[in-house]
């Protein structure tokens, strides 16, 4: 349970805990959420976790967390920060154990009522491609060396050896590469685990779903975007696997033995961290880098499985799948941001959120620069999941994030206790809902029951004008780990 901290009410959907609230606190700590979503924070540790954000050293604006805030590890998921560079932190707590673990939409150009016979065999064909499970191989057996040239140049990689286009590139995050990134600094032990694993799902919370366009907010920019009602889409939700996992295992250790060395005191030990530009910070930063350009390609890699799926179904070139656009949402970067009235280069750090820069920002791609960068928000398993695209509040606001989800109110054993996995997946298929996956005993774990109200969530972004509703996703079918 958290410590019981004094929120000022800012706006209607924004609160705010002074610095003044403990005396280690550099800036104030700022919620994203409604009067009826306030309560629930105190459940776990999110806003204990909140308000310890905001002690790091170098931290600069305020301390944030999305309406999807829930407890993680040393960062609520869902925390948002920025620190001064080149001297402020960087914390792998607030990227997290998934490094650029993502999402990715996939739009076609058919409609649901024209293949709805079909798409229980497309679900189907899908799981059998795309390889999903703890610690599950893919088709992809890379050499170190081929390796080394992911962690390098992520989805530069795909293009040339004939997995992605120049488009799919174009429409991800970063073009899907950081060009920081050294391989040497991913340890052998991390490239032993993600050797295998390009092109593979996970388990827990990530999936590939099948959807349909259920509705429309905004008509001109849906159409920037190439969507339109009753369009058949796909989510792709990993990230970097097992090698993501040990880069941050890697320097958590590592920074927890030097902080002594920096000066550098933290209330939680799960918040170890190291000056941006000391040697444990860049090596860090590289590596995280690396692990981003991994996460990057192995959606890439899932995309050529689920076009090679959508070819055997319906006989069509799979190129009428696009990639929409392809956000991260866990990683840091260096951005410049204005804070008290000036520009800065700071180190953002997003753990469970996502960007959302809005129209004439110059990192959006070309084709959606007059509507604002897309951001994708999925629900929970069997609920809607939403497009949006970052407004100009969030420039302002939250440097330029927004949430990434529905966000977890329920823990994984307590969700297992409330219902059989079979029930639950004869409820979803009395839904219509398709469900393809390798253990039907671990779907309540991701039990729509586990996870906030997606509506809400993203009701507060919208009214709080750092994000703008665009349309909303309903699932046809989902394929789980």
């Amino acid at each position: 349970m958290s410590e019981k901290f004094k929120f000022t009410k800012i706006t209607p959907n924004i609160w705010e805990i002074s610095s003044d609230s403990r005396e280690d606190m550099r800036v104030p700590a700022r919620l994203y959420a409604s009067s009826a979503m306030l309560e629930s924070a105190f459940a776990d540790k999110t806003i204990e976790q909140l308000v310890n954000v905001s002690t790091l050293p170098g931290i600069v604006g305020n301390s944030l967390a999305m309406p999807d805030a829930h407890e993680g590890y040393g960062f609520p998921i869902g925390g948002v920060a920025a620190t001064a560079w080149p001297d402020g932190v960087i914390s792998p707590g607030g990227i997290g154990y998934d490094i650029n673990c993502g999402v990715r939409l996939l739009t076609s150009n058919v409609s649901y009522s024209d293949v709805k016979h079909r798409i229980e065999k497309l679900a189907q064909t899908t799981h059998r491609n795309v390889p999903s499970g703890v610690g599950r191989g893919g088709q992809l057996q890379l050499s170190f060396g081929e390796l080394d040239s992911v962690l390098s140049t992520g989805v530069s990689w795909a293009i040339k050896n004939g997995y992605a286009t120049v488009t799919d590139a174009d429409h991800t995050e970063s073009r899907g590469v950081l060009s920081d990134a050294d391989p040497g600094c991913v340890s052998p032990r991390a490239k032993q685990r993600g050797k295998g694993q390009l092109g593979t799902m996970g388990a827990g919370n990530h999936f590939v779903e099948i959807d349909r366009v259920d509705e429309v907010f905004d008509t001109n920019i849906a159409q920037t975007l190439g969507i339109f009602e009753g369009q058949i889409t796909f989510q792709i939700h990993t990230g970097s696997r097992g090698l993501g996992h040990q880069v941050a295992t890697d320097a958590i250790r590592e920074m927890g033995a030097a902080m002594k060395r920096y000066g550098i005191k933290i209330p939680d030990r799960e918040l170890a961290c190291a000056p941006f530009s000391s040697p444990e910070g860049k090596s860090y930063f590289k590596g995280m880098c690396a692990a981003a350009n991994f996460a990057w390609t192995n959606r890439q890699i899932i995309t050529w499985e689920i076009r090679k799926a959508w070819e055997e179904i319906f006989g069509e070139d799979s190129t009428g799948l696009r990639v929409m656009y392809d956000v991260a949402h866990n990683i840091a970067k260096i951005e410049t941001h204005e804070i008290d009235g000036r520009a800065r280069k700071v180190i953002v750090h997003r753990k469970g959120a996502t960007r959302a820069f809005p129209a004439g920002h110059p990192e959006t791609p070309l084709l959606y620069r007059d509507c604002g960068q897309p951001v994708l928000i999925p629900g929970s398993m069997g609920t809607a999941s939403y497009v949006l695209v970052g407004a100009d509040g969030a420039m302002k606001e939250t440097f330029g994030s927004t949430c990434h989800g529905a966000g977890r109110r329920m823990s994984r054993t307590k969700a297992r206790k409330r219902i059989t996995g079979a029930d639950l997946h004869k409820e979803l298929l009395q839904q219509g809902i398709s469900i393809q996956t390798r253990s039907i005993r671990s779907l309540p774990e991701e039990a729509p029951y586990a996870y906030k109200d997606v509506e809400q969530v993203v009701d507060v972004v919208h009214s709080a004008g750092i994000a703008i509703k665009v349309a909303r996703l309903r699932p046809l079918a989902v394929i789980k780990g």
